[in-house]
């Protein structure tokens, strides 16, 4: 198989198809799809359905910080092999939940087992193997998995409903996810090698130790909590809105068919703004050039909740996506290149996880505002607040060499 693809190629496309399959796309995207008959069959409201957001962030994290950990021990292909084989089961056992108690605890065993398939093990796994196109490539993984992934699996998801229930769905995704996620994670998804071989654009040879920062040096960084706080926020308002744009829609009078053309506009375009991100911040080195990415989601937000012909949805759509794949692609490219490659696994775990918070929490809140004032105008005049403050931090990060010196030069470090 090897003959047939390079062990680089081959890590890239086992990546970009793990991030495909993983929570993003087969639970954030497809919720809202199903959020309104389930909330029907279980006769509860939809912030009771929508819970489960907050559930899967609880779940992220307390488990992201332990697969981190887990990854700098023993490798991160073990581990995501044996939480895609949990995930699959968990995903069907979605589809036997006979009350909500026991669709809550299922989507707990979704929740730790798919954070496997999350963003820490497979940029991990990246950011070992690739230097100089590091950005490049953690833009496709990240922008190509989540964005086509969740551009395609509500697609799947619709055409599924169509003549059968929201369990028949959630069943024929994890025979997706198993069918599409195995073979090429087995065969494909390779430790970075140490030391590592030539001609594969990797970090030079010669380096006696994998250079970065230990995760008590890390929090005590100025780029460490703007990251974070920054990251955290912007990502969780654009997941919320993500999340709600066919009930947003469909209680504007929109068909499920036009809402869902919407999401997948907008899960698409995050692969352009993650690909963009990377091949910028490869090029450039300055992550405050990112800022005016995003802030473009504020320009989107407004259409959303006013315009009445389709184009200018798709728009919108286009314009939120390109903002949160921005902040997602980032991400990665930050941590890699503010803090090293030393306790990556420790310190993206830990972000990773409070990001997770604010991901299933803003969600929830989403339906909170819904269910005391019967629409979401409030929630989206304060998700445009929360993004320009965003954007202002994006814009005051310093530059990468301002923390990388600290550890190319362990000597001057306390």
């Amino acid at each position: 198989m090897d003959k047939l693809i390079s062990k680089p190629a081959g890590v890239v496309l086992a990546s970009t198809i793990g991030t495909a399959i993983g929570i993003t796309s087969t639970i954030v995207a497809i919720l809202g799809l199903v959020l309104v008959p389930i909330a029907q069959e279980f006769n509860l409201p939809r912030t009771s359905i929508s819970f489960v957001f907050f559930i899967l962030a609880i779940c992220s994290a307390l488990i992201y910080p332990v697969i981190g950990h887990l990854a700098d021990k023993y490798g991160a292909r073990i581990v995501i092999l044996i939480g895609h084989l949990v995930f699959v089961a968990a995903l069907f056992a979605v589809s036997l939940t006979r009350n909500i108690t026991e669709f809550y605890a299922a989507f707990v065993f979704a929740g730790l087992s798919g954070s496997v398939l999350g963003p820490i093990l497979f940029t991990k796994i990246i950011a070992g193997w690739f230097d100089r196109y590091r950005g490049f490539f953690l833009g496709i993984i990240s922008g190509v998995g989540y964005g086509v992934g969740s551009t395609l699996m509500p697609l799947f998801a619709v055409f599924v409903l169509k003549g059968n229930d929201w369990r028949t769905t959630y069943q024929a995704i994890a025979l997706l996810v198993l069918v599409i996620g195995l073979p090429a994670i087995f065969l494909f998804l390779k430790n970075p090698p140490d030391p590592l071989p030539p001609k594969t654009h990797m970090r030079k040879k010669g380096v006696a130790e994998i250079p970065g920062l230990l995760l008590r040096e890390a929090i005590r960084t100025r780029a460490f909590w703007m990251v974070l706080l920054a990251i955290s926020v912007c990502s969780g308002c654009m997941l919320a809105v993500f999340t709600h744009i066919v009930p947003i829609l469909m209680d504007r009078g929109f068909a499920v068919t036009s809402a869902t053309s919407v999401l997948s506009i907008f899960a698409l375009f995050t692969v352009f703004g993650q690909i963009g991100t990377g091949f910028l911040l490869d090029h450039f080195r300055k992550p405050n050039l990112i800022a005016p990415f995003f802030f473009i989601p504020v320009l989107g937000l407004p259409l959303l909740m006013t315009a009445s012909q389709s184009s200018t949805l798709l728009l919108a759509g286009a314009l939120m996506g390109l903002g949160m794949g921005t902040e997602f692609g980032l991400l990665p490219f930050c941590l890699s290149r503010y803090f090293g490659l030393k306790a990556y696994g420790k310190i993206s775990g830990l972000i990773y996880g409070i990001i997770a918070l604010t991901n299933g929490f803003f969600p929830v809140l989403m339906d909170v505002a819904f269910d005391l004032g019967g629409s979401y105008v409030m929630a989206i005049n304060i998700v445009i607040g929360i993004m320009i403050g965003g954007t202002l931090l994006i814009a005051f990060l310093p530059d990468f060499s301002a923390v990388s010196r600290l550890y190319l030069a362990p000597e001057k470090r306390s």
